[in-house]
C-alpha cells in the first residue's frame, strides 16, 4: 500500500539561532532558497538564521518568513530524497498556512516570503509591545473556558487557539487575560512567549492591512487540500485561500479540526512535520494517537 501523508508545518514559536544552518551546510535545495528569501526581503534572512541575535529572529516580520523559508527547505529536501513522497493533504499552524500553500503549489515561495514579512510586520504594529498578552490553558474544557470569558469586564480575552484535547491558547489585553485566569479558578496555566495577542479582534488593523497584499496576490488553485485554520475546512480554490488567510488573522485557530476533519476525509497513514521542532506531531498524539508520524528537520530524511 502506498503512503498517503498528511504534511504539517509549524507556526510561530518553533524559531530558533541556528536554524537552517546544516540544512545549508549540507544541501544545494537549502542555499537555493535561502538565496531567493534573501533577495526578496532585502536583507540576510540567512545570517539571522544562522547567528542571531535572538533578539532581532524572534521580532515577529523576521520569525515568521524564517519559519516559513525553513520548512519549505525541509519540505524540497523530502521531495529530493524521495521522489514518491506526494501530500494527500496539508495543514498549517497560523503561519504555518502559509507554508502548506507553498507546498500545494498555490503561493510562489517568493510572494509567500515577502507576505509573511508584511504579515509579520502588520501583526506587530497592531497592538503596542507590553499591552497584550497570551496564555496556554491546560486540562480545561473548550466549554469551561468560554464560560469565564463571557465574565470578562476589563477588556478583549478570547480564545486564540484549539490546539489539542486540554491545550487551549487565550489571547487578549493583560488586565482581561488575568481576569479570566483568576474567574478560571484552579486552571494550569502558562505565559506564552510572544510579542504580540495574536489571534484575536485586537490584530483588526493588521487584517485590514494585509487583506490590501492578500487582494493582489497571485494565487493558483492546490495540488492538494490544505486545511485553513480559521474554518477547520479544506481550500483549494484562490478565493477560498484569500479569504482564509484574512480572515486568520484574527480568528481562532481550529487545530483540532483541521486534524479531525483531515484524517476523516482524506484517509492519511502517516503524518510529517517539515520544519523545526516536533510540536505539531505532538499535538497530533493527543488528537489521534493511532496515525503515525514523523518529522523532518534536518538534511537525514528518511525516504
Amino acid at each position: 500500500m502506498s503512503q498517503k501523508t498528511l504534511g504539517l508545518f509549524p507556526g510561530q514559536g518553533s524559531q530558533k539561532v541556528g536554524m537552517g544552518k546544516d540544512l545549508f551546510d549540507a544541501t544545494a535545495i537549502a542555499k537555493k532558497i535561502f538565496a531567493t528569501a534573501d533577495e526578496v526581503l532585502g536583507f540576510s534572512l540567512s545570517k539571522i538564521c544562522f547567528e542571531g541575535p535572538a533578539e532581532r529572529l524572534t521580532a515577529t516580520e523576521v520569525a515568521q518568513p524564517a519559519i516559513l523559508t525553513v520548512s519549505t527547505i525541509c519540505y524540497e529536501l523530502a521531495r529530493e530524497k524521495n521522489p514518491e513522497l506526494s501530500l494527500c493533504a496539508a495543514a498549517g499552524h497560523s503561519l504555518g498556512e502559509y507554508s502548506a500553500l507553498v507546498a500545494a503549489g498555490a503561493i510562489s515561495f517568493p510572494d509567500a516570503v515577502m507576505l509573511v514579512h508584511k504579515r509579520g510586520s502588520y501583526m506587530q504594529k497592531a497592538v503596542p509591545v507590553g499591552v497584550g498578552k497570551m496564555v496556554a490553558v491546560l486540562g480545561k474544557e473548550v466549554s469551561e473556558i468560554e464560560a469565564a470569558l463571557a465574565k470578562v469586564s476589563k477588556g478583549v480575552a478570547q480564545i486564540a487557539n484549539i490546539n489539542s484535547p486540554g491545550q487551549v491558547v487565550v489571547a487578549g489585553v493583560k488586565d482581561a487575560v488575568d481576569e479570566m485566569i483568576g474567574l478560571l479558578g484552579n486552571a494550569k496555566v502558562m505565559e506564552l512567549s510572544v510579542s504580540a495577542p495574536f489571534h484575536c479582534s485586537l490584530m483588526k488593523p493588521a487584517e485590514e492591512s494585509l487583506s490590501k497584499d492578500l487582494a493582489s496576490l497571485t494565487i493558483a488553485p492546490c495540488k492538494f487540500p490544505v486545511y485553513a485554520n480559521y474554518s477547520g475546512q479544506a481550500v483549494s480554490q484562490p478565493q477560498q485561500i484569500r479569504d482564509a488567510l484574512r480572515l486568520q488573522v484574527c480568528g481562532r485557530v481550529r487545530w483540532v479540526e483541521c486534524m479531525q476533519n483531515a484524517i476523516a476525509e482524506i484517509s492519511p497513514t502517516e503524518a510529517t512535520e517539515f520544519g523545526m521542532g516536533s510540536v505539531l506531531t505532538g499535538m497530533l498524539k493527543r488528537i489521534n494517537p493511532t496515525l503515525p508520524r514523523k518529522n523532518v528537520s534536518g538534511p537525514e530524511v528518511s525516504a
